[in-house]
């Protein structure tokens, strides 16, 4: 005799499963792949110095994984939360200030400033939650764009820890982990370059992130947090603590933000206020938004895509007459600048995606393989 409980608690359990189909492992397997072998091979194919022509350099790829890591935060907040902020480039830089201060100042080892900055973007995120408790939309937009102009007077002004307009460096922060050096890293053998042996720092620490976020948004808290992204009211009144749940998303976020601007702040070596403005702001929304909002793999879709198109632009730029673009090929003059016409492509696929698919590329994918899956039924 069939028992249909069981049979959907099964289908429950494959459900709640990250890689329960075998689509899905072979994913897995093909990304582990990836991850191990894309440094030892990037120098080697032919296809890998075209695209470094365009600009697709395994310091794109770097960028783009800490770009990844802070969208992931982001998402938590944004997409599945439902809490809209753009301060979140002020956390990017309280992690790359502290890994300046802790990590090169005092000289701190790499377990110690890198958890020191996560915990210190935990605990900014945490006082600042609770201004956000009864704000949403518009209004928590309008409240977080004041911390980006706060943050900013902070580093310009704090000069004993931010160095000020000028910067400081973040070059001497130890990456030593065990018995590898990531500044200076040798395995069997051979010796790596830094943005090779970068590479697998970063996008190891992609993968822990995505982790983390996907197994807080399957768990109870995590439906808690989407009921109150949905309906904030209803989900209070169902027993869900509002005030909890929105302070733990913005701490959480936070967190990871600074985590992403430890590993920044080392990647570039340098960093001033200027890397964490209004305009970085922008773009982690932007990663967001175009990735696919409340999607783990939405959020490292639209960091590789925001990451890598700039350096596109600019690629093309060195090599073709750009109709209208200023500093191409073509020569000085034109309407705009190669960096101006990187803002308005985002500025315009940013609009064009909400218009047309709010779903972001994520959903661009699900409705692809939605057809395929249903084919030849599919229309």
């Amino acid at each position: 005799m069939s028992r249909p409980w069981k049979d959907l608690k099964v289908r429950y359990q494959d459900d709640l499963r990250l890689f329960g189909s075998p689509t899905l492992r072979a994913g897995l397997v093909v990304m582990v792949f990836a991850y191990l072998f894309i440094p030892v091979w990037w120098e080697t194919f032919a296809v890998t110095r075209l695209v470094e022509g365009w600009g697709l350099t395994m310091t794109t790829l770097n960028y783009a994984g800490i770009f990844a890591i802070g969208a992931l935060g982001l998402n938590l907040l944004t997409g599945y939360t439902g809490q809209v902020s753009l301060g979140h480039s002020v956390f990017i830089g309280v992690g790359a200030y502290f890994t300046a201060y802790a990590g090169a100042t005092w000289g701190l080892p790499f377990w110690l400033w890198l958890p020191g900055a996560t915990l210190l973007g935990f605990a900014v995120g945490f006082l600042i939650g609770p201004f956000a408790l009864r704000l949403r939309g518009n209004y928590l937009v309008v409240v977080t764009l004041g911390l980006v102009f706060v943050g900013d007077h902070v580093f310009r002004n704090w000069k004993s820890v931010t160095g000020g307009n000028t910067g400081v460096s973040v070059s001497k922060a130890s990456l030593e982990v065990g018995p590898f050096d990531f500044r200076d890293l040798t395995l069997f053998g051979h010796g790596f370059e830094k943005q090779q042996s970068f590479f697998w720092l970063i996008w190891g620490f992609v993968a822990v992130t995505a982790l983390l976020v996907k197994n807080i948004v399957r768990t109870r808290p995590g439906r808690a947090l989407q009921a109150v992204r949905d309906r904030d009211i209803a989900a209070e009144i169902i027993g869900i603590d509002l005030f909890r749940y929105k302070t733990m998303a913005f701490a959480i976020s936070s967190a990871i933000a600074a985590m992403a601007g430890g590993l920044y702040g080392t990647l570039q070596a340098y960093v001033s206020p200027i890397d964490f403005g209004l305009l970085v702001a922008i773009q982690y929304i932007a990663m967001v938004i175009l990735g696919g909002l409340g999607t783990v793999h939405g959020s490292i879709i639209g960091a590789l895509f925001v990451g890598a198109l700039p350096r596109v632009i600019d690629g093309l730029a060195k090599d073709y007459d750009l109709p209208g673009v200023g500093g191409d090929k073509g020569g000085l003059g034109g309407i705009l600048s190669v960096s101006s016409l990187n803002h308005v492509i985002f500025g315009l696929l940013i609009a064009g995606f909400l218009l047309l698919e709010p779903r972001g590329i994520a959903g661009i994918l699900a409705r692809v393989r939605a057809y395929f899956k249903a084919w030849p039924f599919s229309y």
